[in-house]
Parts: C-alpha cells; sequence; structure tokens
C-alpha cells in the first residue's frame, strides 16, 4: 500500500458540496485516514475572480500512479469538470500531490506535483496533516518547505467543515 497526499480545489459552484462529494467518490475507491481543513485562497494565473477552497486529503492506495489518475479524472468528470482548457474555473480538482517515497514520472503524470514547493495555497492544508512528510526529490519535509516557500498570496483557514456521511 502507497501512503499518498491529494490536493483537492474548487472555484465554481457550491465549492463546499464540491469538495464534500469528491471526498465521499475518493472513499469509494480507497482508504481515506487525513482530511485537512479547508483554506480560501483567490486564483493564480486565472483568470478569474472565483476564489477556491483548497484542501488536502490523505490516502492508502495499492493503486501506482497512472492507475490512481486515472480512478481521479473519472471522479472529476462524474463532479462536472471539464479538461479542455488549462487554468480556468473548476468544479473540481483532484491532483496527486505526493507518494510518500516514490518519485515517478511518464507521460501522464509526474509525483511527486511539480511546483509543489511553489504553491503555499497545497503546502498549508499539506502541513496540516503531514508536515514530516518528505519530498524525495527535494529530501526536505512539507514543513520545511512551507517554511521556505517564497509564495506570498494569501492562504486562509476556514471554520468550514465537510458535509460527509462519515469523516472517514
Amino acid at each position: 500500500m502507497y501512503q499518498v497526499f491529494l490536493g483537492l480545489g474548487s472555484n465554481l459552484g457550491d465549492r463546499l458540496e464540491n469538495l464534500s462529494r469528491a471526498v465521499e467518490e475518493i472513499k469509494a475507491i480507497t482508504i481515506v485516514d487525513a482530511i485537512s481543513s479547508i483554506y480560501e485562497t483567490k486564483p493564480i494565473d486565472m483568470d478569474s475572480e472565483n476564489l477556491f477552497y483548497n484542501m488536502v486529503v490523505g490516502i492508502h492506495t495499492p493503486d501506482d500512479p497512472p492507475l490512481l489518475l486515472t480512478q481521479l479524472r473519472k471522479i472529476e468528470r462524474k463532479l462536472g469538470r471539464k479538461h479542455s482548457i488549462h487554468k480556468e474555473p473548476r468544479t473540481i480538482d483532484i491532483d496527486i500531490l505526493l507518494y510518500k517515497g516514490l518519485a515517478y514520472e511518464d507521460h501522464t503524470v509526474k509525483v511527486p506535483h511539480p511546483g509543489l514547493e511553489h504553491r503555499r495555497f497545497v503546502l498549508e492544508p499539506f502541513c496540516e496533516i503531514a508536515p514530516t512528510a518528505i519530498h524525495p526529490n527535494l529530501e526536505k519535509t512539507i514543513a520545511s518547505l512551507l517554511r521556505n516557500c517564497s509564495d506570498v498570496h494569501s492562504v486562509m483557514k476556514t471554520d468550514i467543515q465537510l458535509n460527509l456521511v462519515k469523516l472517514y
């Protein structure tokens, strides 16, 4: 089993419902063992005024990165995500951030997620649930990456709770 961390984001429609449904769908395909708080952020490099809700989910899965990515893309499509244009508003975005202890790259997926160390909106919730997880290429903890992150965009932790039937 691999320990994996996923980044979830939504800035279109009912953002809370989109995240809640995504987590429920992820729970249907694998073991969810950690869920961060929800953070609100402005879109970066995107022509949209819609604020994002972002979070990180920790899972355990037997699936390798390409197979997991295929399953996550199915969830995104089921929840209304269209992959026509990069950097457009989305109902849901699910990214594979890190497979603990594994670096992997092929024509479909790259793990750890490229640019992870430069994205405060990912590092804040990631550090909340796994501060000691190590980026296998940089050999630094998530907490260290967050402390040294040059991204100055605002990341606001919310008090909003997911609408889940059962937390895990």
